[in-house]
């Protein structure tokens, strides 16, 4: 029950931290649509389920000891930041999307810009590794680590869902389309921001 407890609370306050899945998940809501917004959510969830994967496999403690391994997961993840980041910031003013259809960003599409921002995401990375090596225990059964796993999947999926469901409600969104200028500069220097800052960051011993 102290296991459950403790991956609970580290879950929780690991998601609801602001950081590049939550700025991506409202740039997707708010210039898309709700479908593009829920889908960079399920595709966020499935990023988390990567890292939870290697790290049950052993490969987290390797990246986490091997400086050069982890500086080039990071900088990847940090290069695709500040790519998506300069797209946004360079956005024109005026797009006119209708939510019935998504248009401007295929479904595909947005599932991938969530599930890339999670999966090169070494925060996430971290997060998970940081759980499985200090809370789980060697003794924690196999069945149980995943179901860890699947929660810190599913915490995700919840949370970013609900942002969503909240940036694309029409009302909000037509404010925030008339205000797409300010909007796309703020969320794409946060993530170039957040990019310049995971590449700066030293790796950890």
């Amino acid at each position: 029950m102290g296991q459950l407890i403790a991956v609970a609370v580290i879950t929780v306050l690991a998601v609801i931290s602001p950081g590049a899945d939550f700025a991506m998940t409202v740039r997707n809501s708010y210039l898309y649509g709700r479908t593009a917004g829920v889908l960079a959510a399920v595709g966020i969830a499935l990023g988390v389920l990567v890292h939870v994967t290697y790290t049950m496999l052993g490969v987290g403690l390797l990246v986490s000891r091997s400086p050069a391994l982890f500086t080039a997961m990071k900088l990847v993840g940090a290069a695709y930041l500040v790519y998506i980041g300069y797209r946004t910031f360079v956005t024109k003013a005026r797009v006119d999307v209708d939510l019935s259809d998504g248009e401007g960003l295929s479904k595909a599409g947005a599932l991938r810009t969530g599930f890339l921002t999670n999966a090169l995401n070494p925060k996430t990375m971290l997060f998970v590794l940081s759980t499985y090596t200090q809370v789980v225990s060697a003794d924690t059964p196999v069945p149980q680590q995943i179901g860890y796993g699947l929660f810190m999947s599913f915490a995700h999926l919840v949370w970013f869902a609900l942002a969503a469901l909240l940036f694309s409600q029409q009302a909000l969104r037509d404010r925030l389309l008339r205000r797409q200028t300010v909007l796309n500069k703020a969320i794409g220097t946060v993530l170039v921001g957040l990019g310049v800052v995971l590449a700066l960051t030293p790796s950890a011993a």
